[in-house]
């Protein structure tokens, strides 16, 4: 029986290190307009841009492409790929503008291309952004099945930018709810589910709902809510929680620590798969947003504030405090993090 996400095929400390051995020989960079503004390894980059920082960001949709496969239902993956790449980039404060899609194919079925498709426009309609382009390759040589990705543009003004560099001991947590496990872990997920000799077509827990429709549940956009709560309130720092659950907190600032006390009540599907899979609490922690797929940070005195404008679209609450030391911890389950 696997029991963690490297013994499923993603290793997270080996995905990093082959992250920095990348990095590592991107030592270019662009001098006047157009230059970085912020370091590789945050959610999205920045670059200078007169008054403006413009955004890049890029990410796919993952391994919940073969649950849609599935369950021959391709019509939510869409908003995953949207929202996978816009809830990075408000991280920094930047409001996402436009998009443009990759889908890689070994073969042509217009009734998926239709159904992507669909999904692609609610994610953008969610996100506010204009799909402006994309690219379709067939590559039958290289790819099984499909992938989706995209590529997300955005601006902000530079005196409103969130880089994480205010985040101080003291400062709130506020945490927002997921709307399911979003587009990480999936391959851990399965893999459970095969072990467990259950399909996508088998109840969750013995409930009324099957496990392919609650794995194929769209990730929460995060954009229009978290936008009225810049323009209300003082915020030092945004995550967005996806693969490396509660670590994400820690590539906001590396001097202090990010302490969960109130955790969310993770979903009915965590504690399932935890069950299943004889998955210990750090593992899940580690790899799934455990029921919080967005953190903001921020003083004390705009706490109220920020949970105010955030509830009418989404149950935040306070989740934890800044201190001084280093990583991430949960103080309920006594785990911690010192690095990403």
């Amino acid at each position: 029986m696997v029991r963690t996400y490297a013994e499923a095929g993603v290793d997270q400390d080996e995905k990093g290190a082959h992250i920095r051995a990348l990095v590592s020989a991107l030592t270019y960079r662009r001098r006047g307009l157009g230059r970085p503004l912020t370091r590789i390894g945050h959610f999205t980059g920045l670059v200078e841009f007169g008054s403006y920082a413009l955004s890049l960001c890029t990410d796919g949709v993952g391994t919940k492409l073969l649950v849609a496969s599935e369950m021959r239902k391709w019509d939510t993956i869409g908003i995953d790929c949207v929202a996978m790449n816009v809830n990075d980039m408000i991280c920094v404060g930047a409001e996402p503008v436009a998009f443009v899609d990759y889908i890689a194919i070994a073969d042509y079925d217009h009734e998926m291309a239709r159904q992507i498709g669909v999904g692609l426009n609610r994610g953008a309609e969610l996100a506010n952004v204009s799909i402006i382009g994309g690219e379709v390759a067939v590559l039958p040589e290289i790819v099984r099945g499909f992938d989706l990705a995209g590529t997300c543009f955005g601006l902000v003004k530079k005196r409103d930018i969130v880089d994480g560099r205010s985040v101080r001991p003291g400062d709130v947590i506020v945490g927002l709810p997921s709307s399911g496990i979003h587009s990480s872990g999936l391959t851990l997920a399965r893999r459970v589910l095969r072990d467990s000799t259950l399909t996508v077509f088998d109840p969750v827990g013995g409930g009324g709902q099957r496990w392919g429709p609650t794995l194929l549940e769209p990730t929460a956009i995060y954009v229009r809510p978290v936008l009225r709560a810049l323009r209300k309130a003082k915020v030092h720092g945004m995550a967005h929680i996806t693969g490396g659950g509660l670590r994400n907190l820690v590539r906001l600032k590396g001097n202090v620590e990010f302490a969960i006390t109130d955790p969310i009540e993770p979903p009915l599907l965590f504690r399932e798969l935890q069950a299943l899979g004889g998955i210990d609490d750090r593992e899940m922690y580690q790899t799934f947003n455990m029921g919080m797929g967005f953190a903001i940070v921020c003083p004390p005195e705009d706490a109220k504030d920020v949970l105010r404008v955030l509830r009418p679209d989404v149950r935040a609450k306070t989740v934890g405090e800044v201190r001084k030391g280093h990583g991430a911890s949960l103080g309920p389950l006594g785990l911690s993090w010192e690095t990403y």
